[in-house]
């Protein structure tokens, strides 16, 4: 167990730092409320447990050998995160771009994008995968500690959103939200292109 106080460690930053889908779930939380919010949640939880696993099998080994697979991806995760920032300022200026939180499938799609969580299933798969288990018992474990901790984690966030809604109640403090969540998902997009 003392071997994986590290992996639950470092699960817990990643996962409770602020990246896109802490970022998006503040929105959606802000906008729509927990219930709504509910299947965004859990696309990112089933999402990111297929992309650790499949990571701990060997496509970490993949991103090392070709790593403009990753760069690839980063690309397209940082166009993802732009073109949602476009419909969130577009709600902040009155549009209704923003007329729904993401979907189940929407959000797991997303994790084959999300640059961080790239890094983190990669990093996972180099560095933390347990010694003494085969690499699919192994990868199993690792997969679900990081789901256990994803979880609460990412709904944290969303309900942030939820406390912070009665504060948004009026509509120029909602747009002025928006446009600081959008600005946000553009500034973590040219991030990540650095």
């Amino acid at each position: 167990m003392t071997e994986l106080i590290p992996l639950l460690t470092y699960s817990l930053v990643m996962s409770s730092t602020p990246g896109p889908n802490n970022i998006m779930l503040t929105a959606s939380g802000a906008n729509f409320g927990y219930r709504r919010s509910l299947p965004h949640i859990l696309g990112i939880a089933a999402g990111h447990g297929p992309q650790i696993f499949f990571s701990c099998l060997g496509l970490g080994a993949v991103f090392h050998t070709w790593p403009v697979l990753h760069q690839v991806l980063r690309i397209v995760g940082a166009a993802y995160l732009v073109v949602l920032a476009w419909k969130l300022a577009g709600s902040a200026v009155g549009h209704r771009d923003m007329e729904r939180p993401l979907s189940f499938w929407q959000a797991l799609s997303f994790q084959a994008v999300n640059p961080k969580g790239w890094v983190k299933a990669v990093t996972v798969a180099t560095v933390f995968m347990p010694p003494g288990m085969g690499v699919l018992g192994g990868s199993a474990l690792v997969t679900a500690i990081s789901i256990a901790i994803n979880l609460p984690c990412v709904s944290m966030w969303a309900l942030f959103g939820v406390a912070i809604r009665r504060l948004l109640v009026q509509p120029l403090h909602r747009k002025l939200f928006n446009a600081i969540m959008a600005s946000s998902l553009v500034v973590l997009a040219i991030a990540l292109m650095l």
